[in-house]
């Protein structure tokens, strides 16, 4: 399943393009903004977008949700219901990082541990690992051993939990319980920075020690 790292507004958040080589059918995980960018991204892959995928609800991750949803009418799947209070915050994170206007909104399917979401005749995983917001979720891709983290784990570091309803202990369970156990040579594609892998961040990360 081939991706391409779009890196959008200031905060450099790597929104991902995944999509499906036998239906050209296309997801975007984690648009936080620039959605003229975005489209352009899509069209230039000769791709048709069939639906966005969120992390969590922090605004540099779900910006450009609204816009493209009203733009395409695709639907919104993600994150898990318990960062509901972040979505509908949203006109306050606007006012706090100064990043342009963008509608709340609520997703079109909330998604769970153990649930499945599709992309074209692709199949991601969808994993549930709070501690950098309380409904965190993952989606990792099983045959081609890739997983898109979010903001759960970086290279060298790991999310932040200072914000309402983080917890340090929690992420780090969630990264030793959920992510570690998917095996030494899975790439993490992060919501920021350069991608990793797991066996990589399980050697040198000093966190994770």
């Amino acid at each position: 399943m081939p991706y391409r790292v779009i890196p959008v507004t200031s905060f450099m958040q790597n929104c991902t393009l995944v999509w499906c080589p036998e239906t050209r059918q296309a997801a975007l995980i984690d648009p936080g903004g620039d959605a003229d960018r975005l489209l352009d991204a899509v069209a230039a892959q000769g791709l048709t977008l069939e639906r966005i995928l969120l992390t969590h609800g922090h605004l540099d991750h779900v910006g450009a949700s609204a816009e493209l949803v009203a733009r395409t009418g695709v639907p919104i799947e993600g994150p898990q219901r318990e960062d509901a209070f972040w979505l509908e915050g949203l006109q306050g994170q606007v006012q706090m990082f100064g990043f342009p206007p963008c509608a709340s909104f609520t997703p079109d399917r909330w998604l769970e541990q153990g649930d499945t979401v599709q992309v074209g005749a692709q199949t991601l995983q969808v994993l549930h690992c709070p501690g950098h917001t309380p409904g965190h979720v993952v989606f990792h891709h099983v045959q081609e051993q890739w997983v898109q983290v979010g903001d759960v784990l970086f290279q060298d570091s790991v999310g932040r939990s200072d914000f309402p309803r983080g917890n340090h202990a929690e992420l780090l369970r969630s990264i030793h319980d959920k992510l570690l156990p998917l095996g030494d040579a899975v790439e993490v594609i992060p919501g920021h920075g350069p991608t990793t892998t797991l066996g990589r961040e399980r050697r040198h990360n000093p966190f994770l020690r």
